[in-house]
């Protein structure tokens, strides 16, 4: 076998929900206009329709996480990658445990959750989630917390509205 485990097993895959017993999910509708780029981001209700948080969103508008489905996934898609599906339905966590791309920051149990709203730099998009505050261009989400620290490709768990 070709992958041996030396020092600390993989924290996750950005998006799956990683203690499902103490999650509540919801179907909620995408938005085509307004795709989401990876699972494991925040979303806001816009218009009836679940979308990502963007430029200039507080954190009052956040409404959960856009859930990794499993075990289904896109036959579109290549081996090692996961593209969320630009409309239809989608799963929203609101309540739980959920796994999440780390862009900036060091991650440590109850450290705060941020997002990204503004001044997206090389490795920090717009929407996506830090765990150190830069002013005004990343909101702290209430609620969320980040459960360990980081594994050696970005990944952590969460725990959001526990």
């Amino acid at each position: 076998m070709g992958n041996a485990i030396l020092y600390r097993m993989p924290s996750g895959i950005p998006g799956d929900v990683t203690r499902p017993s103490q999650s509540t999910i919801e179907p909620v509708p995408l938005d085509p206009t307004a795709p989401f780029s990876a699972y494991g981001l925040f979303g806001k209700i816009a218009n009836g329709k679940f979308v990502p948080i963007g430029a200039g969103d507080v954190a009052a508008s956040v409404y959960g996480l856009l859930v990794r489905p499993y075990p289904t996934q896109s036959s579109q898609d290549p081996l090692g990658t996961s593209t969320p599906p630009t409309k239809g339905i989608g799963d929203a966590l609101r309540r739980g445990y959920q796994t999440v791309q780390l862009n900036a920051g060091v991650a440590a149990l109850d450290g705060q959750v941020y997002v990204r709203v503004a001044a997206a730099a090389a490795g920090k998009p717009i929407g996506g989630i830090e765990a150190a505050a830069d002013g005004t261009n990343t909101i702290a989400i209430t609620g969320a917390t980040f459960m360990s620290a980081a594994d050696a490709a970005g990944n952590v768990e969460i725990a959001y509205n526990i």
